[in-house]
């Protein structure tokens, strides 16, 4: 997923002039890195803890609800506790959030308890969720508003490269050291000792990460002065709720919803769909790295993209992409063998574009209150926790091709809201 870009920041903070500006610029950029690897890194764990707890589909898509349910929640406080701290103290707390969170992988480990995970996923997103409202207006301000753009898509490129270096990462420590006992054959005291047994490997990488977020942390807090301190802008979410009577800003925070869903939704099932016999039949590890290109797929086409929308239209160029990954998965829903696995790992290049393309167009024609607008489209990307639960609960009642077809109608409703804002808003 595509780090949310304010489009308008809020009482951005003035950056200082000179080469401290560009520490600060590559300060940010590394937590863009760290935060789009750790969320992507769930995708890894859908599989892991679905086979160590002997979990259906729908109750293995818990680990994204607990996540993403993160981002309707505690958006709005977030937003005010950077009104009242600060952009540089809201990132150490984001930080040291996450760093927390990360910790608690290890009770978690130890009591077996699928439940404790996903009380740490949810304070991992959480923590995500805060870092990303604080972090936002920086990389915007970190420089002269004539290269901001460049600035922002070098920021993605990276988010984007901690995604697959990350997944990389999961499949090679997480799915690597995989068992080869099944689950299902042990009961009572050898159950319970099987799974702390596994899930330590999960709780040694999250400590791990958790090391690197306090390091990190402590550099942000060490250059807290660095920007003079001031206050965010609140926004009143009630009274943003009245744009949503704009058809364009609505149809585009449905847009995000189901894009969001979609996408976290198929890198959630690709492992143990590239398990099953008649797709590739390989085992965990290989299809976790698998995986990982699924997002070397959504970093190539973000590079490409920014060329690509100085040719088309966004709104021409998002219907295209749309009906592409739509295009995609009907294939893999089709089809077997190579051709199923390959057609749906190519959609992470077909979603490539879509976020920021909706995000921009969504907030196109709001002047002063595209800050509002931004806010409504952040907190539908709770739709990573609704999409995934659902395609995990049609998987269960039917077979995972099955539920294919919902991503298929999420592509289509993007294509048809590309088309809709396919001209831009007169001035």
């Amino acid at each position: 997923m595509a780090t949310p870009i304010a489009a308008k920041p809020a009482a951005a903070p003035a950056a200082p002039a000179g080469a401290h500006t560009n520490v600060l610029l590559a300060m940010v950029v590394a937590s863009f890195f760290l935060f789009g690897g750790i969320t992507n890194l769930n995708d890894i764990l859908v599989p892991k803890l679905k086979g160590l707890f002997s979990l259906n589909y729908g109750q293995a898509m818990m680990i994204q609800f607990a996540f993403f349910t993160s981002y309707a929640i505690v958006s709005i406080p977030a937003g005010n506790l950077v009104a009242k701290i600060g952009y540089f103290r809201a990132i150490v707390v984001g930080f040291a959030l996450m760093a927390g969170a990360c910790l608690l992988f290890l009770p978690a480990a130890h009591t077996g308890v699928f439940v404790t995970f996903l009380g740490a996923l949810f304070l991992l997103g959480g923590g995500i969720t805060l870092l990303q409202v604080a972090v936002n207006p920086l990389i915007t301000s970190l420089g002269p508003a004539e290269s901001m753009h460049s600035r922002l898509t070098f920021a993605q490129f990276f988010n984007s490269l901690g995604v697959f270096l990350m997944i990389k990462f999961g499949a090679s420590v997480i799915l690597g050291a995989s068992a080869k006992t099944d689950p299902a054959t042990l009961s009572g005291a050898a159950l319970d000792r099987f799974r702390v047994s596994e899930s330590a490997v999960i709780s040694n990488a999250y400590i791990g990460i958790a090391v690197i977020l306090v390091l990190v942390a402590i550099v942000f807090w060490l250059q807290r002065r660095a920007i003079p301190t001031h206050a965010a802008e609140k926004v009143n979410f009630i009274k943003s709720l009245g744009l949503l009577r704009r058809p364009r800003l609505a149809f585009g925070v449905a847009c995000i919803f189901v894009y969001v869903g979609a996408e976290v939704g198929c890198a959630s099932v690709t492992v143990n769909y590239l398990e099953q016999k008649d797709v590739l039949g390989v085992d965990a590890r290989t299809a976790g790295d698998l995986l990982s290109y699924y997002w070397l797929g959504a970093m190539i086409g973000r590079l490409c993209g920014g060329f690509l929308l100085r040719l088309t239209a966004p709104g021409k160029l998002l219907t295209i992409f749309a009906v592409t990954a739509a295009a995609l998965v009907a294939i893999s829903f089709a089809s077997h063998g190579a051709v199923a696995a390959y057609s749906l790992i190519a959609v992470g290049l077909a979603n490539s574009i879509m976020f920021p393309t909706i995000f921009s167009l969504a907030v196109e024609g709001l002047g002063d209150r595209a800050p509002e607008g931004s806010g409504l489209l952040c907190t539908a990307i709770v739709g990573g926790a609704i999409i995934p639960e659902l395609i995990g609960r049609i998987a269960d009642a039917t077979s995972l091709k099955t539920a294919l077809l919902v991503p298929i109608v999420c592509y289509l409703v993007i294509a048809s809201f590309g088309w809709f804002a396919r001209r831009p808003i007169a001035d």
